[in-house]
């Protein structure tokens, strides 16, 4: 008897697979799982929208966020709603140190993110003296570098000195402007429990702590990792991409 004859000598159709517009959307479906997987969980993409980074970051930045330097979370929204319980730590991987540029939802507004870098730790005490920034009661060495150039959001020229600032463990620029800055001397205040002190690298042109507060740590979405796209808003039709600040890493 035949393989495809059934015990009365009949003809049986074999068993059919999968059509192709069924695997197609399982394989899709599959896709779009493991990238939200990812977005929510392991990387986000951010784009900078101001100066207050410079020349850490540039205004049309393109980066990628690492969401597992410091915790895992529950998404704390989902297209634009706010998932129940969302924001809510799942596991612990370690606090972010003096000199991180980190991502964070505003605390005022937690729909909205901001990026700054980490001055501040939990205990420590912050004090800017004619804008030089002191630490637990130690000023932080810096060098000028240079006169530096740029634009703002809305293209119109800026001019600042460019130091390197060294908290101990690392150096990294900072921006600063001549003239009177409302910021230029602030505290001292002592960073709360469970609380980060963040600065923007462009000193005279960030809205950070000195304005806002401190940052609670719950409310840290991940670590700076790379530029993974730069566009110029103000360059021209052949120079609108920045080619060079494409892979650079965020320090």
């Amino acid at each position: 008897m035949s393989k495809n004859q059934g015990k009365s000598g009949t003809p049986t159709n074999p068993a059919r697979g999968k059509s192709a517009l069924r695997e197609y959307v399982e394989a899709i479906g599959i896709a779009l799982l493991l990238a939200l997987t990812l977005r929510f969980f392991v990387v986000e993409a951010f784009k900078i929208p101001s100066g207050s980074m410079i020349e850490t970051l540039a205004i049309g930045d393109f980066i990628f966020v690492n969401k597992l330097s410091y915790r895992t979370e529950i998404p704390y929204s989902v297209v634009g709603f706010k998932v129940p319980g969302g924001g809510t730590t799942l596991k612990d991987w370690g606090g972010p140190e003096r000199g991180d540029v980190m991502v964070f939802r505003f605390p005022a507004d937690p729909t909205v993110d901001y990026i700054k870098r980490v001055v501040g730790l939990p205990g420590d005490v912050i004090e800017v003296k004619r804008n030089e920034l002191y630490v637990n009661g130690d000023k932080l060495a810096r060098q000028f570098v240079r006169t530096t150039s740029y634009n703002d959001k809305n293209c119109r020229g800026d001019r600042a000195r460019v130091y390197l600032e060294d908290n101990g463990t690392e150096q990294y620029p900072v921006l600063l402007r001549d003239g009177p800055d409302p910021f230029e001397n602030y505290g001292p205040t002592t960073v709360k429990d469970g609380h980060l002190f963040v600065m923007g690298d462009n000193r005279d042109n960030s809205s950070d702590s000195r304005a806002w507060g401190q940052v609670p740590a719950g409310n840290v979405k991940g670590k700076a990792l790379f530029v993974w796209l730069s566009v110029d808003g103000c360059g021209g039709l052949m120079d609108r991409i920045r080619w060079s600040r494409i892979g650079k890493g965020v320090r």
